[in-house]
């Protein structure tokens, strides 16, 4: 009989430690497993740095007690901090269920020898649903609409019918996409069949990868666009790539959708073109600081602005999906097999 795997299910109130657990238990087949939950804070509780690491879950400590004697960790939002792998000689496999082990230290982790892996796609679909969910809701003032209508019963609503308020449609509506990875190319099937002119700038794809698209530079696909999304990865190199001369290059009256990453987008330059007119609305689901603080702009801008929290890839198929990727590659690591999408 195989020695006993031991793996702690580090889940949270999104992906849950019995998902985690039921799909580890089908992958690994016959080897005997003990698969110890966690459950963590989030998103109940918001993430942030803890130590070295970055939007992790502020528990070190129950990481550490939890990991005693375990040779794999499957977590979302755990922390494996420098600290956390010190105390946990025994731990040989890390499997983060997102798109970027952004909180693992990965140098500590291959100091130890100590794999980590992660799951790409995961949400792609469900943050590409919700990306153009948020587009319409900019383009024809839904939630605008609704507030007075559902909160007190007022048709006040109704002048968005008039000509100067009305909104835009997606039919031939001019849609820039800053980036088309995973999820910025299924925005552009989406908006394709809504008939929209849609143009894409990413600097890692060639003509012959976006099928049939119009690739752009970022100026020229700001000046022709009504529409931006942003869909691009965070980076050094990303980081404020849309600031305050980006949105002076757009048409007056456009609108920005960001539902990738809030640090891409400057948002005091995205205020004041709100409160200038020069943009018409933006569709936010991420933001430079999250939680949203106190002292944002943003809910002053509640007739031009659709904010929701950081919501993107919450369906339940994400979470499901997040598991049984990260299953799969324990199953991958018991039986001595490569690693799908492994960084050390």
């Amino acid at each position: 009989m195989s020695e006993t795997l031991r793996v702690v299910a580090a889940g949270d109130h999104f992906v849950l430690p019995e998902l985690i657990e039921r799909a580890v238990s089908a992958a690994v087949g016959d080897r005997p497993a003990e698969v110890r939950p966690l459950t963590l804070g989030w998103p109940l509780e918001p993430f942030g740095p803890v130590a070295e690491v970055t939007e992790a879950s502020d528990a070190e400590d129950a990481m550490i007690e939890a990991l005693a004697g375990a040779q794999v960790l499957v977590t979302q939002m755990g922390p494996v901090t420098e600290r956390v792998l010190a105390a946990s000689p025994d731990l040989r496999l890390v499997v983060v269920c997102r798109g970027g082990p952004v909180n693992v230290n990965l140098d500590a982790a291959k100091t130890r020898d100590v794999r980590v892996c992660f799951t790409p796609g995961r949400n792609a679909a469900a943050t590409a649903e919700f990306t153009v969910g948020m587009m319409l809701a900019a383009l024809r003032r839904i939630p605008q609409a609704h507030e007075p209508l559902a909160g007190r019963g007022s048709w006040e609503g109704a002048a968005y019918y008039t000509y100067e308020q009305s909104g835009l449609e997606l039919e031939d509506l001019p849609v820039g996409l800053v980036g088309y990875g995973a999820v910025g190319s299924r925005v552009a099937r989406v908006l394709c069949a809504f008939g929209a002119q849609v143009m894409v700038y990413d600097p890692y794809v060639h003509h012959h990868e976006i099928h049939g698209l119009r690739l752009s530079s970022l100026d020229d696909l700001l000046r022709r666009s009504r529409v931006i999304s942003l869909h691009a990865r965070l980076t050094a190199e990303t980081r404020g790539l849309i600031g305050a001369r980006e949105l002076g290059l757009l048409p007056r009256g456009s609108v920005v959708v960001n539902v990738a990453r809030g640090p891409l987008l400057d948002e005091g330059a995205l205020c004041d073109a709100l409160e200038s007119g020069r943009l018409s609305a933006a569709a936010l689901d991420t933001y430079e600081r999250e939680p949203l603080p106190a002292d944002s702009r943003l809910p002053g801008l509640r007739d031009r602005v659709v904010l929701t929290p950081h919501l993107g890839g919450a369906s339940r198929a994400v979470a499901e999906k997040a598991a049984a990727i990260a299953a799969l590659e324990v199953g991958r690591w018991v039986r001595g097999e490569p690693l799908a999408h492994c960084l050390t």
